[in-house]
C-alpha cells in the first residue's frame, strides 16, 4: 500500500486530515464487524494504540487523532451498542474542549484493552 493512503506515515508523522478518507476506505464487512461489538471496537483500537505507540506517538496526537475518529463515527454511522450510543451523544452535546478531554479518556480505555 502507498505511504499517501495511511493517517501515519513511515517516518511517523500524523496526518490527522487523512482519517476520514482511512475509514472510508474500510471494507463494509470489517467496518461492521469492528463496530458491532463495543470490546471488539475496543481491542481494534487497542492494537492501533500500541502501532501507534511503538513510532512514538505521544497521548496528545493520539487524542487528535481519536478526535477525528469521534466526528466522523458521530456524523457518519448509527451506535450499533449502548456504549456506542452513550459516546456518539456525549460527543454531540459536548463542546470543544469537553470532546478533547473526552478523546484523550478514550485513549486511555482503549490502551488498556
Amino acid at each position: 500500500m502507498k505511504d499517501e493512503r495511511h493517517v501515519i506515515d513511515k517516518n511517523g508523522s500524523l496526518d490527522t486530515d487523512r482519517v476520514e478518507e482511512v475509514i472510508e476506505r474500510m471494507d463494509a464487512g470489517r467496518k461492521e464487524q469492528t463496530l458491532s461489538d463495543f470490546d471488539g471496537f475496543k481491542q481494534y483500537l487497542h492494537k492501533r494504540m500500541e502501532m501507534a505507540e511503538n513510532i512514538g506517538l505521544n497521548e496528545e496526537q493520539l487524542a487528535k487523532a481519536a478526535e477525528k475518529v469521534a466526528d466522523y463515527l458521530a456524523k457518519n454511522e448509527a451506535p450499533r451498542n449502548p456504549e456506542e450510543r452513550l459516546l456518539q451523544e456525549l460527543w454531540k452535546v459536548g463542546e470543544q474542549d469537553e470532546r478533547h478531554k473526552l478523546a484523550h479518556m478514550l485513549v486511555r480505555l482503549a490502551q488498556k484493552g
